[in-house]
């Protein structure tokens, strides 16, 4: 027996332990009932997993012992025989043969003692096969010789299948294969750059030993016999009798993919059969390799062997193989014992240490209550020490001086006392928060990868398609080490994958061109991983040809994204904004790889979805370079809180373009709309409590408190009542039974524990974006502006433009500030975000007519004192009633504008205006 290294001893002795006690109760049970298929199935499986587990660790006896076992067993099933109690003796001496084989299997003394006892007991389980035929057994050749074949590993004919393989073992196998087989595509990868490194060619055939050796284990004939063909062809290459090529590697890296997709089937038997062509045609092309025959080029090896036909499997199935996938050790990463923890479960920590530290903060402020109490303390007992001093000047009793003494040394005491346990409670509250503080560190530590882990396929991807582009492409990859949030990891994945495929399409030259201007055949792509001001940055660059500006420039225009006039104005930075935009490509056609318009939207999508920025940087012939600035992790977020209307709200840090605090004399107005400006570009400006939907206006101040969010071209200032400082936030997610709440992300708790809404910036910019589109923001205006705001407001409402110039006009004329809305639906949005004295309403009108509006406003808690009064041609008396009916204050006929009756209605509803 070889070594095989205690914890894998430990392992076998704990499962046979385990399935010795199923076979114990099993045998008792078939005693009962010897034709039980259930009980017969249960023995059967418990046998083949001990002879498994023996066979991983070179147990030879206790894989005799077991697989005569397993004979019987399946034998019973076929109705070969039937087990009586003389059977069951025998079979239950057998499972207490493998349990003390189990025990002493690292004892060589003990077995060797053991060798002729264990011979006979193989010998006798061995005859119980004929020693009770069932009355219909067929006459058939025994199931056991079958099962007791051993599978020629190198046999085309063999029919792939895995017989009676224990779940649990082939979960073991499958783990194993995932391991050595990102081993072999690794190792081929760098093999590529250096055909006779000797290393790796010696590591590369320990990978497809160790694949062999776990296939066999579990009876995976398919890739016993791939992984076999594969390891010749790594030994021939370390004795020097071959030397790989691009061909060799292709075909290498492809049957890789085959082991590992048959690895990973849920029914591996029925699909080895099912793609059995495919399995024999790659098993040819690969003996080609130790013989040193030429393969044809990359195509024909794929055109030369069978489609592979999909199984279908369990979804149930395919989540745990993911799961498992996700969990497994790769080569190079570390060998600490890992387990399986759910992602909600570490959500749930997260929250758990984020409640720690708010409760640990609370016995700061408890302290600083206590050390107020001190102070009166002691402002009492001085105050005690200058009564005592009155007594003795006004010779009071002496038994009264006796009590103020007292009284003042019970005071001292006290005093001493609270001070003591003042001194504790702070060394508690120090030792408190420096555990709270590092159990969250520990806590956002275990959700950190390696950004090793987000990038294995990136290798292969560009290998891949630069040869089928006909370029020589290099990746170098920089910051493996680098901790990465797994949320962030598994988002980030995509948008690296599609500006990597950007680069190896659009920006990297061929050859022949990179030799005519001077570059080096073999064009270099990195990607790089850091942490920068507390931040996760990544960079993607290449040295290919980079972005053609003026061609860029002219894409634009033609796509009529902006005028010509405006895209000769437009900065190096602005244009490649541009590039992000959804549908957007410089490219005239249409490729596998690219051409469509969606990569780069795609990746500025994630990075605004994991509140992050994207910058592009060209230059022209020498390359390209995209770095991309994320937070470090999504469960902690650097925010800026706010106060807003009174409540405290947090902006995301790395979304906010800028704050400033802006003079109102700056603020401008066009078209009913303000904005301010910054630089060069005019910034629409409104308040964030509007957007918001809360009642309560910002601040009368001089300076208005601004968060600029957005960027690009679509970029909008939102005035808070006022900054409270930048803080970092443990992240919870709201309940998802509330929800999408309208501008809000998430939430959080502050240290006084009082909850904190987060913005969801993106979707308060679309809420920008609506309220701007479709109603009349609230005005941001200076104290000068204010005090000339006592003239009475009127909104005319009709879709008619002569009624609503004429309306206008004469109520102007009499000193009223008049406000117009195109149809009913206008004027909804119109009062609900400005303040008027007066409607003034048509009835019929487009979207909502005059009688619903009146309605809308008279059903509202907030608008239903306003006065509305409606004029229209209608002057039948249906129409006057229910116009009424519906809430009017007034009912006119635009025959009214001949005279003074509108005025005079106006006057009567809310006086005269003021002037």
């Amino acid at each position: 027996m070889s070594d095989s290294g205690f914890s894998m001893l430990d392992l076998f002795k704990t499962e046979v332990d385990t399935q010795t006690d199923r076979l114990s109760q099993g045998l008792l049970d078939l005693e009962l009932d010897p034709t039980a298929a259930t009980v017969l199935e249960s023995l059967m499986r418990a046998a083949h997993s001990v002879k498994g587990a023996a066979k991983m660790v070179d147990v030879q006896r206790g894989v005799d012992v077991a697989h005569v076992m397993e004979d019987v067993f399946v034998a019973a099933q076929n109705g070969k025989l039937v087990l009586h109690a003389e059977q069951v003796d025998v079979l239950l001496n057998g499972v207490d043969t493998l349990r003390q084989i189990a025990h002493h299997a690292d004892d060589n003394d003990w077995l060797n003692a053991e060798q002729t006892r264990i011979d006979e007991l193989v010998a006798t389980i061995k005859q119980l096969e004929q020693s009770t035929p069932a009355a219909s057994a067929p006459e058939s050749p025994s199931e056991s010789e079958t099962a007791s074949a051993e599978p020629a590993a190198t046999a085309s004919t063999t029919t792939p299948a895995v017989s009676n393989v224990d779940p649990a073992m082939l979960e073991l196998f499958r783990v194993e294969a995932d391991t050595q087989l990102s081993a072999l595509s690794e190792g081929l990868l760098a093999l590529e750059e250096n055909p006779s490194d000797s290393a790796r060619l010696e590591a590369l055939m320990r990978a497809a030993h160790s694949v062999k050796g776990a296939a066999r284990m579990v009876d995976v004939e398919p890739v016993v016999r791939l992984a076999h063909v594969m390891e010749d062809g790594f030994v021939a290459a370390q004795k020097g009798k071959i030397r790989f090529n691009s061909n060799q590697i292709d075909l290498l890296l492809k049957s890789t993919d085959l082991l590992l997709q048959i690895a990973k089937q849920d029914g591996i038997g029925r699909w080895g059969q099912d793609n059995r062509q495919t399995i024999d045609d790659y098993e040819k092309l690969l003996s080609t390799i130790p013989a040193g025959e030429a393969l044809p080029d990359t195509g024909p090896v794929t055109e030369a062997v069978a489609p592979i036909t999909p199984a279908v499997t369990d979804s149930t199935d395919n989540e745990a193989s993911a799961a498992q996938e996700k969990t497994t050790a790769s080569p190079g990463r570390s060998a600490d014992t890992a387990i399986r923890v759910s992602a909600e479960s570490l959500n749930r920590l997260m929250g758990l240490a984020g409640e720690v530290q708010v409760e640990a903060r609370w016995l700061r402020p408890f302290a600083n209550s206590l050390l107020q109490l001190k102070y009166r303390q002691t402002e009492m007992i001085s105050l005690l020490d200058r009564l005592r001093d009155a007594l003795v000047d006004a010779r009071v009793d002496d038994h009264i001086l006796g009590m103020v003494s007292d009284i003042m040394h019970r005071s001292s005491i006290g005093r001493q006392g609270l001070a003591k346990r003042m001194e504790e409670l702070e060394e508690f509250d120090r030792r408190s928060h420096n555990l709270a503080a590092r159990l969250n560190r520990e806590v956002i530590s275990s959700r950190m990868r390696p950004f090793a882990d987000g990038i294995h396929g990136f290798q292969r991807m560009v290998r891949d398609i630069s040869r089928s582009l006909h370029k020589r492409v290099k990746l170098e990859i920089q910051g493996l080490t680098t901790k990465v949030d797994r949320d962030i990891l598994e988002k980030i994945e995509a948008p690296l994958n599609h500006l990597i495929r950007n680069a190896l399409d659009h920006g990297i030259e061929l050859p022949d061109e990179r030799s005519a201007a001077g570059k080096p055949a073999q064009a270099t792509i990195k990607l790089e991983a850091m942490h920068s001001s507390g931040m996760l940055s990544i960079v993607v660059e290449d040295d290919g040809r980079g972005m053609d500006l003026e061609k860029l420039r002219e894409k634009i225009v033609k796509k009529k994204l902006v005028t010509e006039e405006m895209a000769r104005d437009l900065s190096e930075a602005e244009l490649m904004d541009f590039i992000f935009l959804p549908g957007f490509s410089t490219r005239d056609s249409v490729s596998e790889i690219s051409g469509r318009g969606v990569g780069l939207d795609v990746v500025h999508s994630v990075m605004q979805e994991m509140h992050g920025i994207v910058h592009a940087i060209s230059n022209p012939g020498k390359g390209m370079r995209f770095h991309l600035q994320l937070p470090l992790t999504l469960s902690v977020m650097r925010s800026l809180m706010v106060e807003i209307a009174g409540e405290i709200y947090a902006f995301p840090l790395a979304q906010i373009n800028r704050t400033l605090r802006l003079h109102r004399d700056h603020i401008e107005t066009l078209e009913g709309r303000q904005y301010f400006t910054l630089g060069n570009q005019h910034i629409g400006l409104l308040t964030a409590n509007q957007v918001l939907g809360l009642p309560e206006a910002p601040p009368d101040a001089e300076e208005a408190s601004v968060v600029v969010l957005g960027e690009r071209l679509e970029r909008y200032g939102f005035v808070v009542d006022r900054f409270l400082g930048e803080r970092s936030l443990v992240v919870q997610k709201l309940d998802a039974r509330l929800g999408k709440i309208k501008d809000i992300n998430s939430a959080a708790i502050l240290e006084n524990g009082n909850p904190c809404l987060i913005i969801d910036v993106d979707d308060m910019l679309r809420s920008a974006d609506l309220l701007i589109s479709g109603s009349r923001p609230m005005r941001i205006e200076s104290r000068e502006q204010q005090k000339h705001r006592s003239i009475k407001r009127v909104l005319v409402v009709d879709d008619s433009i002569t009624v609503r110039e004429v309306e206008r006009n004469m109520l102007v004329n009499r000193g009223y500030e008049v406000d117009v809305a195109v149809d009913g639906m206008d004027g909804w949005n119109a009062v609900r975000t400005g303040h008027y004295d007066l409607v003034i309403s048509d009835i019929d009108m487009p979207r909502m007519n005059g009688f619903e509006f009146v309605e809308h406003i008279k059903g509202d808690a907030t608008l239903r004192s306003l006065p509305v009064m409606i004029v229209s041609y209608k002057d039948r008396e249906e129409d006057r009633t229910r116009g009424l009916e519906v809430g009017a204050d007034y009912y006119l006929t635009k025959g009214s504008f001949q005279d003074e009756t509108l005025l005079d209605a106006v006057a009567d509803l809310i006086g005269e205006a003021d002037v």
